[in-house]
């Protein structure tokens, strides 16, 4: 997939989701994941207009704060979002991994928006970088020490 985008969606996810997420994005064209941060998908929507956004992705570690010594191992792309309806996916579980449903607050109103990804695609070990590899979109500059990503954030698109 091309997209002449200068940004990229640096997001986090559970790894046992994104082994998942493969599987949904054969069946139904792509996986949705949650996020309470609806105000920054939608100044994604907004600054891609139709076009997708290169998505790199760390697997998270339950509830635990990004750090710097974070590694993107996945990689997809970003094609839009929809918001909640009462907390789950207006589809449903179409869209979701099955690994979601062990968690009794994954669909009982915790995410305010679910983002689609397609093509998503674990990194080959030459491709894996560190999330201080990546600068921020506003200022250029690479991650501080002691400011890692809380949630998705927007980043500089990598070369």
């Amino acid at each position: 997939m091309e997209s002449s985008i200068d940004f990229a969606l640096l997001a986090p996810v559970p790894e046992e989701h994104l082994d998942a997420g493969p599987e949904v994005v054969a069946a139904s064209g792509f996986v949705a994941y949650g996020s309470r941060k609806w105000e920054l998908f939608r100044q994604i929507d907004d600054l891609r207009g139709d076009q997708t956004v290169p998505v790199l992705i760390y697997p998270s570690h339950d509830h635990e704060e990004g750090k710097l010594d974070y590694l993107i191992k996945w990689t997809g792309w970003y094609i839009g979002s929809v918001e909640s309806d009462s907390g789950e996916h207006p589809d449903g579980m179409k869209h979701r991994p099955e690994t979601t449903l062990k968690y009794e607050d994954d669909q009982a109103g915790y995410w305010a928006v679910y983002w689609h990804v397609n093509e998503l695609a674990k990194l080959s070990d030459s491709e894996i970088r560190a999330i201080s590899s990546l600068q921020s979109y506003k200022s250029g500059q690479y991650w501080k020490a002691g400011t890692p990503p809380r949630g998705p954030e927007i980043v500089a698109r990598p070369a």
